[in-house]
């Protein structure tokens, strides 16, 4: 593999920009904080008026909303520093506390909320989705009938992108798609540049920039200083690229979901302050200029703890990209295993738990009799097969370090005269995975062993550690911290990685992954589905080495990486193609179509699992797991309209008068409000059966004419019958009711708890399936 050698200098740079800009304050805000005033959707009337003439007016009414609270032209000025002016209405300003809560009283204002911060989800590969082994497209492939996404836009908010990666070439591209109204933003950087494939870039920092105070032109750049951007862009729509690798492990053609699809960088993330990357000042914002731009596909590969949905920038800025038919797919957390943790949970997003592929990269932990299977991505193993000192970490800790910190191989925590010469075994947790092995490479050691806490399970990662290691599962930590504890003189070896195809069981949920119940709707199931997120293989930065630490002097033009952060642009990538395949398609009937044709199956043909290797349920994997093939023909859809998100907006208490302004138009909520579980989801959530309800849906039919019949699988506990138990269909387009009537089955009211089924309706050819998750009401 070709590694690229470029100086480390754009990053240290940018690095010492960042704290310079920490070292400067904005006095006359002192006491003042950003806030995003949301007054819903612009109304364009009649549509005589130029588009600048518009936004000219709408940042004039910004101006003059905000002066009638600070009764000061002047401070009005400074205090603004965002006006949404093309789809979303709204102003992002600083304010203070009771400036903030007066505007939010004024007519026409629908919500005041914090400048809130958002992390990236990666947890710091690439799949065939389709592709033969030798990346390779078959004949027959649904791909090539989609054209592999060719002309469709798919927009990225992240950290940015690199523009030279080879996965953004456009060799053998057309012109840009005249649907096409964004720019290639270089003023401070003209050393970026866009092409054909990678069509447009902006950056936006003001919201950042309020936190951290004024920036300098090293920020004014989309370019992509960490990696993250440019691997999620490039699994998304990434071009082929032969002999893709990381230090020659995964070779092969690299490609994103949609390889023929144009892309476009959107910079919203930039270096962490007080853990958050991405602010919804600059989001919203973002969104506003994806959606004027023309995208058909957002991908968001960000997330942040749970709000009302008109305190959330990210639900916002989807809702408007929603309405104007655009697919907006968003990652689901790395707060797994716990329950209760996903993000992302408005019903008009597409939220995208991890789960592992069939690929492996094995490295061998060999001690006493036994030979451990992990994973790594080092570069090299030790030499030959001499057996080597083994230690445990906690061991060798140094003397003014805590026991703690020494488990977890905390940089600076290992004692260099126990641990020199040695294989060092540390604690996965807490510190970065490869940060654990600089530690030991600090302190002498000559490999490295991670081994898994209870929490993570079975779940292991291959990382491009800087030294030989391997990363291995908390049942086998077990045994070799046994072997340690009882050996006087412990040895062992560590192998060089490998690259290993049709691993099994696969694919099984990944630890980290952010789990339901809904904490906000939890008649909503989260996340929609899983797909890859563990060790996936995507273009990167030439800026930052593939730790994405500072000491890694190392350049790749390929790195792996993990996190729902990773799966997400599987799922954007899938999108484009089905956008492609079938133009009218709204974004509900694509996001259907995903999930009524995902696999809740390994390769072995039974129930996926968790990274415990027990049962994984709809609160990990959703829908279940990715089947782009099947989703390109899904036979029935559940489709939604903008009018269906409002009615569920005002089942949940939002006022006619917000909801008009939220949708630009005027809007009254029905008389008979909608139940939540009614919403026409792909899935069904009833976390308060209490005897018997009924729950109501519409498919659509997509394919030929034909007659589906129902099956179900009965939650523990639960009675389910469907009414009717068949649905003809006799043209495309047309839509049949059902009803699912959930009860409480006699003598079975004790026990707790969710519990899960499903059901398909299958024409013989098409199985069109929805999990049913039920929660008996009062228990726990």
């Amino acid at each position: 593999m070709e590694i690229a050698r470029r100086s480390s200098a754009p990053l240290l740079l940018l690095l010492l920009a960042f704290l310079y800009s920490l070292l400067l304050q904005r006095p006359v805000f002192a006491a003042r904080k950003a806030y995003v005033v949301y007054l819903g959707e612009h109304s364009r009337g009649s549509g005589s008026v130029s588009s600048w003439e518009a936004s000219k007016r709408a940042t004039e009414s910004h101006y003059e909303l905000l002066g009638s609270v600070l009764e000061d032209r002047e401070k009005v000025q400074d205090a603004i520093f965002y006006s949404y002016t093309h789809n979303v209405n709204g102003f992002a300003a600083y304010l203070e506390e009771q400036e903030a809560l007066k505007i939010s009283t004024y007519p026409g204002v629908v919500s005041v909320f914090p400048n809130r911060g958002y992390k990236l989800h990666t947890t710091r590969s690439w799949e065939f989705l389709g592709l033969e082994r030798d990346g390779r497209v078959p004949k027959q492939s649904p791909w090539r009938k989609a054209r592999f996404g060719e002309d469709t836009i798919i927009a990225n908010l992240d950290s940015g992108v690199w523009p030279e990666a080879q996965s953004f070439k456009d060799d053998g591209l057309g012109p840009i798609p005249s649907k096409w109204k964004g720019i290639c933003q270089n003023d401070f950087d003209e050393s970026f540049s866009c092409n054909r494939k990678l069509i447009g870039a902006r950056y936006f920092n003001k919201g950042y920039e309020a936190l951290v105070g004024p920036l300098n032109a090293t920020f004014k750049s989309p370019r992509d200083y960490d990696g993250h951007g440019t691997h999620t862009l490039s699994t998304a729509g990434g071009g082929f690229v032969p002999s893709a690798n990381i230090f020659g492990y995964g070779n092969g053609t690299a490609k994103g979901g949609s390889p023929r699809a144009r892309v476009a960088a959107y910079k919203v993330c930039w270096p962490p302050v007080n853990g958050s990357e991405c602010f919804d000042a600059d989001i919203l914002a973002a969104f506003d200029a994806a959606i004027r731009d023309g995208v058909d596909v957002i991908s968001v590969s960000l997330g942040g703890d749970p709000v009302g949905y008109f305190q959330d920038g990210l639900a916002i800025g989807s809702f408007h990209a929603v309405k104007k038919g655009i697919t907006v797919v968003s990652s689901a957390g790395n707060s797994g295993p716990k329950l209760a943790t996903v993000s992302n949970l408005s019903p008009w997003m597409f939220t995208v738990g991890a789960s592992t592929m069939d690929r492996q990269f094995p490295s061998f932990i060999v001690f006493d009799d036994k030979r451990i299977k992990g994973e790594s991505l080092s570069p090299k193993g030790l030499p030959g097969k001499r057996l080597h000192p083994l230690i445990s970490s906690a061991e060798a800790k140094l003397v003014n370090a805590s026991a703690r910190q020494a488990r977890l191989c905390y940089l600076g925590s290992l004692d260099p005269s126990k641990v020199k010469g040695k294989i060092v075994v540390c604690l996965r947790g807490i510190t970065a995975r490869v940060e654990k092995g600089e530690a030991v490479h600090q302190a002498g050691g000559i490999g490295m062993v991670l081994a898994n806490d209870v929490d993570d399970g079975n779940e292991i990662v291959a990382d491009a550690h800087v030294l030989p290691a391997t990363h291995i599962t908390y049942s086998d930590g077990l045994t070799l911290f046994s072997y340690l504890r009882s050996t006087k003189s412990p040895l062992g070896h560590i192998t060089r990685p490998k690259t290993k195809l049709g691993a099994k069981p696969a694919p099984f949920m990944a630890a980290f992954s952010s789990k339901g119940p809904n904490t906000i709707t939890p008649e909503i199931l989260k996340p929609d589905v899983t797909a890859p997120g563990v060790s996936v293989l995507a273009a990167y930065s030439g800026a930052v080495g593939p730790t994405g630490l500072v000491f890694d002097g190392r350049r790749v033009a390929f790195n792996a990486e993990s996190g729902t952060s990773m799966s997400c642009p599987h799922i954007s990538g899938v999108a484009g193609l089905l956008k492609t395949l079938h133009p009218d398609w709204s974004p509900a009937a694509i996001k259907s179509a995903i999930m009524t044709t995902a696999r809740t199956r390994d390769n072995m043909k039974e129930p996926m699992l968790n990274s415990s290797f027990n049962k994984a349920t709809p609160f990990g994997y959703g829908s279940g797991h990715v089947r782009p093939n099947r989703a390109m023909d899904p036979g029935l859809v559940y489709d939604m309209t903008t009018t269906d998100y409002l009615g569920f907006l005002c089942s949940l208490g939002y006022t006619t008068a917000q909801l008009a302004m939220f949708n630009g138009e005027p809007y009254a909520c029905p008389s008979t409000p909608l139940h939540i579980s009614d919403l026409n989801y792909p899935s069904i959530t009833i976390p308060d059966l209490q005897s018997s309800t009924k729950v109501a849906r519409v498919v659509k039919n997509v394919g030929p004419p034909g007659t589906y019949a129902v099956r179900v699988v009965e939650p523990r506990g639960v009675s389910v019958t469907v009414s009717p138990a068949s649905l003809t269909f006799e043209k495309v387009g047309e839509e049949k009711r059902f009803e699912v009537t959930v009860g409480i089955k006699e003598g079975k009211t004790d026990g707790g708890g969710y519990v899960f089924g499903g059901l398909v309706w299958s024409d013989g050819k098409h199985d069109v399936r929805s999990p049913l998750v039920v929660k008996r009401s009062g228990s726990s």
